[in-house]
């Protein structure tokens, strides 16, 4: 093996060996959450992203905030997420839901992060509401906010239907999106 393909490798060999004991940051069931543990799990995702001014302006203009404070990701060539997480319209829990994904590419790593999807308008929201199952990427637009992005941010700038931040973000993924993840309604014990 030549140098240069030996350089090459390393760091594909040192995401794979850390690909483990990333995903065990904070170790979980494998089982459905229960109700109350993904209510826990959104009132605190819901503290730390109110304690962020950025996201005043969101929060002042949701009609609804989808939030999945916990969700794994990983992969080697074959990717995929999965989370659990709460509709939440005011200060009622509208619904749970589950987001899922899978992808095929340059995928390596593992991570763990929270993602808070904001519906500006009513008709977001019924797209999700009427969908078996609503796929990323289809329907309302998704626009993904970095920090630079919420950093600009007012309330006369808000303008698209949906804004999705991540936050909380444990690991290393080299590669991480959003389109593509379908989101289902779930009914959790």
């Amino acid at each position: 093996m030549n140098q240069t393909t030996r350089r090459h490798l390393l760091p594909l060999g040192a995401a794979i060996a850390l690909a483990p004991s990333l995903l065990t940051v904070a170790p979980r069931k494998a089982q459905a959450n229960t109700r109350a543990e993904i209510d826990g799990e959104v009132a605190t995702a819901l503290r730390t992203l109110r304690a962020q001014e950025n996201t005043r302006p969101l929060f002042a203009q949701a009609k609804s905030i989808l939030i999945f404070p916990r969700i794994l990701s990983g992969g080697f060539i074959i990717g995929g997420q999965y989370g659990q997480g709460a509709l939440i319209e005011g200060d009622r829990t509208i619904g749970y839901y589950n987001i899922a994904g899978a992808s095929f590419g340059f995928t390596i790593g593992a991570q763990v992060s929270g993602l808070a999807m904001f519906f500006m308008t009513d008709a977001a929201r019924a797209a999700l509401d009427a969908a078996n199952g609503w796929e990323i990427g289809t329907g309302p637009t998704v626009v993904a906010l970095n920090e630079g992005l919420q950093a600009n941010m007012t309330s006369t700038t808000l303008s698209e239907p949906v804004y999705a931040i991540s936050f909380s973000q444990q690991g290393l993924m080299a590669s991480l999106a959003i389109n593509g993840s379908k989101i289902t309604r779930i009914n959790p014990s």
